[in-house]
């Protein structure tokens, strides 16, 4: 309606219609009809008022009716209307209704239809959320760039954001995963760079974070659980599909992505990071920020005093996993083998693990504390946890069968080195038995029996057995006869009696 007012201005003024219609104000046709219509209500006369603009109104009437012809697509909205809410394009629309409905107009007549229907919806509004000094901090993970990994394989890295709302200073780090214990130690180093804690933290859905995503319950994890419990933080979860609730950090993470990464290149991941920390201080700490129109690092400086002082120790934080005990005593994770008393065997377990220890639980009942395996495959076990009869094998071994025949008496103990001092045949078992017969006869039998089996150069199980069995170790001991103790004898004779005398040797 301006429009109006400043040709009638300019018309009292004494403006031709041309000069008005030259400054592009209005075409002269309707010029010359406003100019008309203006001297027929006197609005030109000298001493007049310029009218308002509900007198202009009134003096135009209404405007001109739109066109009445009918759109050809029109016997057609409803179906239109269900396609364009479920997503399809114009130009399949189109050769849907040409298709299905053998609809014979053109496709400009469906833009305007589909033009017509987005205009009947609703603008979608949103309300841009403000928040205090120290009041939340927002987090979100982006995409890195690919390195090659220590295990020489490239990886995709991904980039840990949390942002302050209040001020958008940020913290930033690389890393090779998005699991729970990648995402408790980078919360850890926020709140050291930060040198504070926010009052909560706001998040998205993220497995490492929420077990269960929802709008008003959701299920948050257990060691998340700890570590905001530790820190003093409240979680706040966004309700699914609606990452609007933290677009502070998406836009963080977009501006990293756009800024940072593009014209940098990187060695490794330390000297990723190292950059990052360098651009978070020195570029995006100390630009004008298109939203508060402040230095971020300038605003934490007022921020900083106000969030919560960092826990005097630092909270162990842990990973909790559901594992199961399998019959051979041990759960699995991370690819060691940790024992657990074999009476709970098949039974399901919590296992909280650390930088150092890995814990066992039933239910909330503490089972045992392990120290983390160094290496993979590794396996840690307590003996205790095994079966009786497992335990008594393991016990057993060469060192316990040499204590044990040393208690019996020498000559057990010579009989059981001997057995174990076979270099062709492993003879632990041999051992085991002998020492076992003295819970039936006694350690003085089995010494005896020992001694006569040592006498007769026959150091066997078997040997021992039969003595034992037979009593022969109660008879005294005859010392066998042997050439060397008692010469030639009746039934001894020489190679030369038996087989005559062999060359080259003296008679």
């Amino acid at each position: 309606m301006f429009q109006y007012r400043q040709v009638l201005v300019r018309l009292r003024a004494g403006d031709t219609v041309r000069e008005i219609a030259r400054s592009g104000l209005m075409g002269r046709d309707k010029l010359g009809e406003l100019r008309a219509l203006a001297q027929s209500q006197g609005w030109l006369d000298a001493g007049a008022d310029v009218p308002d603009d509900q007198a202009i109104v009134a003096a135009l009437g209404p405007g001109r009716r739109a066109s009445s012809t009918v759109s050809s697509v029109e016997p057609h909205r409803a179906a239109v209307k269900a396609w364009l809410h479920a997503g399809v394009q114009g130009r399949a629309i189109h050769a849907a209704l040409k298709r299905e409905h053998a609809y014979t107009g053109s496709y400009s007549a469906v833009v305007r239809m589909l033009r017509q229907l987005r205009g009947e919806a609703p603008p979608e509004v949103t309300v841009r959320l403000s928040f205090a000094p120290a009041e939340a901090a927002q987090v979100d993970f982006g995409a890195g760039p690919v390195l090659l990994h220590p295990d020489g394989k490239p990886r995709r890295t991904w980039a840990f954001v949390m942002t302050l709302c209040h001020s958008r200073h940020q913290y930033v780090e690389f890393v090779w995963d998005q699991s729970s214990a990648t995402w408790l130690g980078c919360h850890r180093r926020a709140f050291e760079w930060f040198d504070g804690v926010p009052e909560r933290v706001i998040i998205d859905n993220a497995k490492c974070a929420i077990v269960k995503a929802c709008s008003h319950d959701p299920l948050v994890q257990r060691a998340y659980a700890e570590c905001a419990e530790g820190y003093g933080f409240r979680i706040d979860a966004c309700p699914p599909h609606d990452p609007q609730k933290k677009g502070i950090v998406e836009s963080g993470v977009k501006y990293l992505k756009g800024n940072f990464l593009p014209t940098r290149s990187f060695r490794d991941l330390a000297d990723l990071n190292a950059q990052a920390r360098e651009w978070v201080m020195h570029e995006a700490g100390v630009r004008c920020h298109g939203t508060t129109r402040e230095q971020p690092l300038a605003l934490y400086a007022l921020e900083r005093p106000l969030l919560k002082q960092l826990p005097a120790a630092a909270p162990d934080l842990g990973t909790w996993h559901r594992v199961v005990l399998h019959r051979d005593c041990h759960v699995q994770h991370e690819r060691a083998f940790y024992s657990a008393p074999f009476t709970l065997a098949g039974k399901t377990l919590w296992l909280r693990a650390t930088d150092t220890v890995v814990a066992l639980y039933e239910d909330y009942r503490h089972v045992h504390t392990h120290l983390r395996a160094q290496r993979s495959g590794q396996r840690v076990t307590v003996a205790d946890h095994l079966p009786p009869e497992a335990r008594h094998f393991f016990e057993r071994d060469r060192r316990w069968c040499a204590t044990q025949a040393q208690a019996v008496g020498p000559r057990c103990a010579e009989l059981v080195e001997r057995l174990l001092g076979d270099r062709v045949a492993e003879r632990l078992r041999a051992a085991q038995g002998v020492l076992a017969m003295a819970k039936r006869y006694g350690t003085p039998r089995l010494e005896a029996a020992c001694e006569r089996a040592l006498a007769h150069d026959s150091a066997h199980y078997r040997t021992v057995k039969t003595i034992l069995a037979s009593g022969a170790d109660l008879q005294p001991l005859v010392q066998p006869h042997t050439p060397a103790a008692y010469g030639r004898t009746r039934f001894t004779r020489s190679a030369a009696d038996l087989f005559g005398p062999q060359p080259g040797t003296l008679h």
